[in-house]
C-alpha cells in the first residue's frame, strides 16, 4: 500500500482526541473546565449506580477555622467568617455572595444538601442561614461545631435574633 504523507501506526491504534472549547463571551461565566468535569461525573455515576460523592470538604478543618476566628461578640461579619472557614476546608468556588441570607445556592454547588431544619440534632459541620429581614437585611449564617454554633462569634443557641418571623434554611454535607 503506498501512502502519500509520513503516518504515525499510533494515530490507528491509539487516537488521540483533543477537544478545544471556546466561549464566545468571556463574562459568561462558563468554565469548560467545570462543564467538562461535570460531564464526566455524570457519565461514571450514570455507569456505577451505586456510586457516592464524598464531600471534599474536611469538616473538622472547618470547625476548627470557624471557632479560631470567632470571637465573643459579633464583628458584623458572619458570611466571611463562614467563607474562611469552609475555603481552609477545602471548599472552591469561583465567586461568592456578600450577604448571608444569599449564601444557600453557593453552599448546595459545593456539596451541602437542604433539609429541613433539624435544631435540636445538629451535626457537627451543619449550616443555617437566615434570610433577610426588614430588621435583618443580610441575614445570619453559621456553623455547627459539634458542641456550639459558631458564625463571627460564638453563639448561645441558633436563635440569634430572638425573633420568631424569621425564616431558617438548613443544610449538611
Amino acid at each position: 500500500m503506498i501512502y502519500d504523507h509520513n503516518m504515525d501506526v499510533n494515530e490507528y491504534v491509539n487516537p488521540t482526541l483533543q477537544v478545544h472549547i471556546r466561549s464566545q463571551d468571556s463574562k459568561n461565566g462558563f468554565d469548560p473546565d467545570v462543564f467538562l468535569k461535570a460531564q464526566a461525573l455524570e457519565n461514571f455515576k450514570t455507569r456505577n449506580r451505586d456510586f457516592k460523592v464524598t464531600s471534599l470538604i474536611d469538616i473538622d478543618k472547618f470547625t476548627q477555622k470557624l471557632v479560631s476566628m470567632s470571637r465573643s461578640t459579633t464583628a458584623h461579619q458572619c458570611a466571611k467568617y463562614v467563607r474562611i472557614a469552609l475555603q481552609s476546608a477545602g471548599a472552591s468556588f469561583s465567586s461568592h455572595p456578600i450577604a448571608a441570607s444569599d449564601w444557600g445556592a453557593t453552599l448546595m454547588q459545593i456539596g451541602y444538601k437542604r433539609i429541613e431544619p433539624s435544631f435540636d440534632q445538629p451535626q457537627e459541620g451543619d449550616i443555617y442561614i437566615i434570610k433577610s429581614t426588614s430588621r435583618h437585611r443580610y441575614g445570619h449564617i453559621a456553623g455547627f461545631t459539634g458542641s456550639q454554633w459558631v458564625s463571627d462569634f460564638r453563639q448561645r443557641s441558633h436563635d440569634v435574633y430572638r425573633d420568631s418571623s424569621v425564616t431558617y434554611q438548613y443544610y449538611r454535607l
